[in-house]
């Protein structure tokens, strides 16, 4: 099948550079409207779109961010592979503020959001042993060295609710659990991504060392800013690269993340409500 990038912007990537045929689509989902509308387009004869999780002007918290429309937004764009991009504090020295994390692993401890697109009327329950999807990961760790970033080729991300920063006591809680980067959005978009069948990566870029690092103090927001204003450059960078090395066909997954509904569904056909199972057809509707 054609393949369509879709790139989920965070803090520090609010726009992408260069896009042919490009404009705005607004999309309505059956889980409201996504954070902004949706910039499409081509990039080096790739269908891309783009998507400001925040929406432009940062106008979401992360908790009110409506990541089921998100995802169900660009699914029915057409979207095959996400790439999520976004900022994260560092529980490790050697992950140093302005190095790209490729994210391979997630420690959810939000609370206060909508984590499926299943529930009541039609039940299902997909793998996260591995949240993110290691052949398209590759690729963008790849893409995002040729642009210039030391990238850590994995790492665990401990999902907060926030929209405070973590205590010290926090921060040094979960260091001990071997996170190595702590971020704000990265869940639920990941399950919801499995969801949908999508590919799904995640590279984190490094902005501070949380509050655990004696040497570095609290988390200052004017530091991240301008950490955030450095690493744009070669985010941006690391989008341009991606038609090249991903080409314009959608292979199979060698991971199985497009069929991950083969065996999630529960529910029995006769049982399942038929309001939700309309409802669910943009995500679901090859298994239902």
């Amino acid at each position: 099948m054609q393949r369509m990038i879709g790139i989920i912007g965070g803090s520090g990537l609010y726009d992408i550079d260069g896009l042919e045929e490009a404009r705005w689509q607004h999309v309505e989902t059956p889980w409201g409207t996504p954070s902004d509308a949706i910039f499409t387009g081509k990039l080096e004869g790739v269908p891309l779109a783009f998507l400001p999780r925040h929406g432009r002007g940062h106008v979401h918290s992360p908790t009110t961010v409506p990541y089921r429309a998100n995802i169900a937004a660009l699914k029915a764009l057409g979207v095959t592979d996400v790439v999520s991009i976004s900022a994260c504090g560092s529980f490790r020295e050697e992950m140093a503020p302005g190095d790209f994390v490729l994210v391979d692993q997630f420690i959810d401890r939000t609370f206060a959001r909508e984590k499926s697109f299943f529930g009541t009327g039609c039940v299902a329950h997909v793998s996260l042993a591995h949240p993110t999807c290691a052949a398209l990961g590759a690729e963008v760790a790849e893409a995002a060295r040729a642009a210039g970033a030391t990238v850590h080729p994995k790492g665990t991300y401990l999902a907060m609710e926030g929209p405070q920063f973590s205590s010290v006591a926090e921060s040094k809680m979960y260091r001990s659990w071997g996170c190595d980067v702590i971020g704000m959005t990265n869940m639920p978009e990941a399950k919801l991504a499995r969801e949908a069948e999508l590919c799904y990566a995640s590279l984190a870029m490094i902005t501070d060392y949380d509050s655990w690092h004696e040497d570095h103090g609290a988390v200052d927001i004017t530091a991240i800013l301008a950490t955030l204003h450095g690493n744009s450059a070669r985010a941006k960078a690391t989008v341009a690269g991606l038609p090249a090395r991903l080409g314009p066909e959608h292979a199979p997954c060698p991971h199985g993340c497009d069929i991950a509904l083969e065996h999630a569904v529960m529910t029995a056909p006769e049982a399942r409500d038929a309001v939700m199972v309309k409802k669910l057809q943009g995500i679901a509707g090859r298994v239902l």
